[in-house]
């Protein structure tokens, strides 16, 4: 079997099956297609499958049966030798974040970029870039630990966007988030997905997932039990609109205009070695 990997073919799942043994089966009879630019969660609880999905695309997990093809390559072809190339051209958001805790902000993106082959020089160079992609370029001197969970999320978001990947794949991005930082998570992504990436999220917060209305498949006992798309749903803002009007309040006295500042020029501090 094969997909002519277009954009509507953009990822396929045919007749997907994942058994870890005889008791233990994680994924059943998965038929799925992704097109390019889809942002997409999958939600369940634990072990309903959603991340072994999702790790099938990086080779962390190998189907037992079926076929996974991204951009119409069949991914059982890429050899061991393959799979870091493979990842390369995506970017993997773990579950953890994973960073260097003796590391400031700049160095944890610049050393990711310098294990893939980048030179300090252009490491350097495009450490900033990146940072502000993520709208933490003022945190660059920071270290893990003085940074906020939701801080923390975006710098390993901007790990993963080190070689400008197509696909994104972010697994339980807002598990450890308050609903607040949840949502300035799912700003980004929507952010990001808006530029042309392909989004995929596991996750178990249905309260942001609801909120942010895109395609929503639902996993259960390793099958999909639901695929809902955008305009199946009554997101947040459709449902405030539904909702009784009420009185306007008085509106308050204007505010003056804020002061604007001159921007800052973004000085790298630390180990200039990398």
């Amino acid at each position: 079997m094969q997909t002519d990997g277009n954009d509507s073919n953009y990822i396929v799942f045919q007749n997907v099956e994942v058994r870890y043994n005889e008791l233990v089966t994680a994924l059943r009879g998965i038929n799925l297609k992704i097109r390019r630019g889809d942002f997409v969660f999958f939600v369940g609880s634990t072990g309903t499958g959603k991340s072994t999905l999702l790790n099938l695309l990086s080779r962390e997990v190998i189907e037992t049966s079926g076929h996974v093809f991204f951009r119409g390559l069949d991914l059982a072809k890429v050899g061991f030798a393959g799979i870091p190339k493979l990842r390369r051209e995506m970017g993997i958001v773990p579950q953890d974040f994973g960073l260097l805790p003796r590391k400031r902000v700049w160095e944890n993106v610049a050393y990711a970029m310098r294990a893939i082959g980048a030179s300090r020089k252009e490491a350097r160079r495009k450490v900033s870039q990146i940072l502000e992609v993520v709208n933490i370029g003022h945190r660059a001197d920071a270290f893990p630990h003085e940074l906020s969970g939701g801080e923390q999320q975006r710098v390993a978001i901007g790990r993963a966007l080190i070689n400008h990947p197509e696909l994104l794949v972010a697994d339980e991005p807002t598990g450890n988030l308050d609903p607040k930082h949840s949502m300035e998570i799912m700003e980004l992504l929507l952010q990001l997905n808006a530029r042309g990436t392909t989004v995929l999220v596991a996750s178990h917060d249905m309260v942001t997932v609801q909120k942010v209305g895109r395609r929503i498949i639902t996993m259960n006992a390793g099958r999909i039990e639901s695929d809902t798309h955008p305009e199946d749903q009554l997101t947040l803002v459709d449902q405030l609109q539904a909702a009784p009007s009420e009185p306007a309040p008085r509106p308050a006295a204007p505010k003056p205009a804020p002061v604007l500042e001159e921007p800052k020029v973004l000085t790298l501090t630390g180990d200039r070695d990398v």
